[in-house]
């Protein structure tokens, strides 16, 4: 057999032919079995028909990409329960492939929605009239550690026109903290409607919310139970004995707990062992379809084209099995604007338009807590302001705008930011941010980000993962609840609770739970309307802010002093948290696997100094010339697609996911037939421009595709051990 031996696909299957001939000729067989892998309990397996017929049943009017409804559907209004206060399982699952797909994509037609992608558009880029239902069967399964908590959700979809001939897989790991249909809309349309089966994985995420108060929880399939009647299908609750709870019921009501946050399994350690077993349990499934007596594995990791590919924390995850994958199950990846975890800062660079970038390369704890601090005050500043009042003004539109001017003089006069009033504050706030590896294209977008909870959620949500704290921990003094319209701690909606698996998206985004200052004056009060203890105003609680920032630098951010056991935060618990964010670091290495990064240039929540760009050039660094590392970054591109059809957002910004479908097709055809990659490059494009919130509809022309060989002008290099991006 003659093989390339820069061909890591044909390297293998050589290796494979190579130890079956071993085996035979020392007596032994060479027919593998097909076992279940280890700690995946399976749990259903359903055949979604994609039929119109049956109206009364849910299930059998389902299909694996949009629970039936179509294009039309997810494009129209969230779908209707018989019952809102007791919805169907089959239900749940409909309304989260609905939110979860709507929840990640620009939705609207004017954004491209239905002609540069969606159930529609076919594999190749033609736009049909057609719903783009895709019949099939789901797979869903559990694995566990053994400790009960851990509790991962995968979910194998076999599309009815899987290719035995070409069989291909596609590792969707959710983005965001999102549940299993997480990446439906990217790893999941895209691989579908290419006939590769799916695995769809939650990665330890998920819509996990355990109400305290009654001790019920969400079940495998989304429908509410107590603990007790959820048994072995309970998907998340507190590790708390009843007495506990009841104690801390009578000091804090109505809390919630959430998966991600109180599972204490710390699971993006875990993201990329994940997204390999979802991609183990998506051989065992489709050995388990096709195989027969003769040959019981038709389908091995040599012989089926396997792609990593998803979005935000799902990219990250991508990129972190990668790293891990000893076995060789994966053969490419392809991560859109990724959370890189950075292990370290030193021993590579980042320049852009020739000058060298001076921050770069931090965690998503670090500078998620920094930002959170200097947020509100920055967007009040004059180069962060903006003339329209929308969403794109998000602290005007809302009036806190006088909350946002307390946080400038908290922080003057605490000495963490300098001037004389506030706009000389807010200029000394922003320019902090710009140090800290967000870039003047981020300047406008502070004020969205912070005043839609961006900050406030994640400095909450990650120093508790990491540290591994129980829920009645109050961490920083902070909890989750449903709160009513002046921020204060409700019971929530039961009819809200018993849908919740379908509209939350696993954090503390109000939908039901918020993020909750306990010891804000008055009593505890939503973020957005905490009043600090050190302030006396209604300041976004500095306070907790400042705490939160403690947790993951190990010292008080006003005096620098190292915490002790009597501070708040205590130093155990901060070392509890950075012993944490160490678990969660990626390595730089992706083994030589091709791969494709796609960013947007004015990404603020996951800014590209400290993410993509710094992981380019680490990895560069770690492989050298054995990296197949390419990065794409897109002008005019930001985080979040669902934001485009909000004003301000729909006349500054394009949407990344025709770049994540271009980069999926791009390693498809270099795994499949050889093709080259793109040269890493900055794709420029043009925004639609217009009136907030009447954008004109976009057009091919304003998002170009990357190329082969882009123009000297757009070609991302490096300069020794920089990476070199173009202004």
């Amino acid at each position: 057999m003659k093989v390339n031996l820069h061909d890591n696909r044909a390297l293998k299957v050589a290796m494979t032919a190579l130890a079956g001939a071993v085996m035979a000729a020392c007596g032994g067989s060479s027919n593998p079995t097909n076992d279940l892998p280890a700690g995946i309990t399976p749990v259903s397996a359903t055949v979604y028909p994609a039929t119109t017929a049956g109206k009364g049943d849910t299930t059998a009017t389902q299909d694996l990409l949009t629970g039936g409804i179509g294009k039309t559907g997810l494009g129209a209004a969230t779908p209707a329960y018989a019952d809102p206060a007791n919805p169907t399982a089959a239900e749940l699952r409909r309304n989260a492939l609905y939110s979860n797909y709507r929840g990640i994509l620009d939705y609207s037609v004017n954004g491209g929605y239905g002609s540069l992608y969606g159930p529609n558009v076919t594999a190749a880029g033609a736009v049909t009239t057609g719903e783009g239902l895709i019949p099939g069967r789901e797979y869903v399964a559990v694995l566990d550690d053994g400790s009960g908590r851990k509790r991962t959700v995968i979910a194998v979809q076999v599309p009815d026109s899987f290719n035995q001939a070409n069989p291909c897989v596609v590792l969707g790991a959710s983005s965001g903290s999102r549940g299993v249909y997480g990446a439906i809309g990217t790893a999941g349309e895209w691989g579908l409607k290419k006939g590769c089966a799916v695995a769809l994985t939650d990665a330890g995420k998920g819509v996990g919310l355990y109400d305290m108060m009654d001790d019920t929880v969400h079940k495998i399939d989304g429908t509410r139970a107590t603990r007790t009647a959820a048994g072995s299908l309970n998907f998340f609750a507190a590790n708390i004995t009843d007495a506990a709870r009841t104690a801390y019921n009578a000091l804090f009501p109505n809390r919630l707990a959430i998966k991600q946050v109180h599972s204490q399994q710390n699971p993006e350690k875990d993201w990329g062992n994940d997204t390999l077993a979802a991609g183990r349990y998506a051989m065992f499934v489709l050995n388990d379809r096709y195989g027969t007596a003769a040959n019981p594995v038709p389908f091995t990791p040599e012989n089926t084209i396997v792609i990593a590919g998803s979005a935000s924390n799902g990219g990250a995850a991508s990129l972190g099995a990668a790293e891990k994958d000893s076995g060789g199950l994966i053969d490419g990846v392809v991560a859109s604007e990724p959370v890189t975890e950075m292990p370290t800062t030193s021993g590579y660079g980042i320049q852009f338009g020739g000058a060298a970038v001076t921050g770069y390369g931090k965690t998503l704890a670090d500078f998620t807590t920094y930002g959170n601090i200097y947020q509100p005050c920055a967007a009040l500043a004059t180069d962060a302001a903006m003339s329209e009042t929308s969403i794109f003004n998000y602290i005007q539109l809302v009036g806190m705008t006088a909350r946002a001017a307390a946080r400038c003089d908290g922080l003057a006069a605490k000495g963490l930011v300098s001037g004389a009033d506030t706009a000389a504050r807010s200029l000394d706030a922003l320019n902090k941010l710009r140090a800290y590896g967000w870039t003047p294209d981020n300047d406008q977008m502070h004020n969205a980000h912070y005043a839609l909870g961006n900050g406030p959620i994640l400095s909450a949500m990650y120093p508790v993962s990491y540290g591994r704290f129980p829920v009645e921990a109050n961490v920083c003094n902070t909890s989750f609840a449903a709160v009513n319209a002046t921020g204060v701690p409700v019971a929530v909606a039961p009819a809200t609770l018993a849908q919740s698996f379908a509209t939350a998206n696993g954090t503390a985004n109000g939908t039901p739970a918020t993020v909750v200052y306990n010891d804000s004056v008055g009593g505890a009060k939503a973020w957005q309307f905490a009043v600090s203890p050190s302030t006396g105003v209604a300041d976004f609680g500095l306070d907790n802010a400042l705490c939160q920032r403690a947790l993951v630098t190990g010292s008080d951010p006003v005096s620098g002093a190292s915490l002790t056991a009597a501070s708040t935060p205590t130093k155990a618990q901060s070392d509890a948290v950075r012993a944490g964010i160490a678990e969660v670091v990626l390595n730089g290495n992706l083994r030589g696997k091709p791969t494709i990064i796609v960013s947007g240039r004015s990404d603020a929540l996951v800014p590209v100094n400290n993410n993509s760009r710094a992981y380019a050039a680490y990895n560069k660094v770690v492989e050298g010339a054995a990296s197949k590392l390419r990065y794409i970054e897109v002008t005019n591109g930001q985080h979040f697609d669902t934001f485009l059809p909000f004003g301000g957002f729909d006349t500054r910004f394009v949407p990344l996911h025709p770049y994540f479908n271009q980069a999926m097709d791009a390693m498809y055809a270099h795994l499949k037939s050889g093709a080259a990659l793109p040269a890493s490059q900055v794709v420029r494009t043009t925004p639609r421009g217009g009136v907030a919130g009447a954008a004109p509809a976009i057009t091919a022309a304003n998002v170009p595709p990357f190329v082969a060989a882009p123009a000297a002008a757009n070609q991302i290099g490096f300069a020794g051990t920089s990476l070199s991006v173009p202004n």
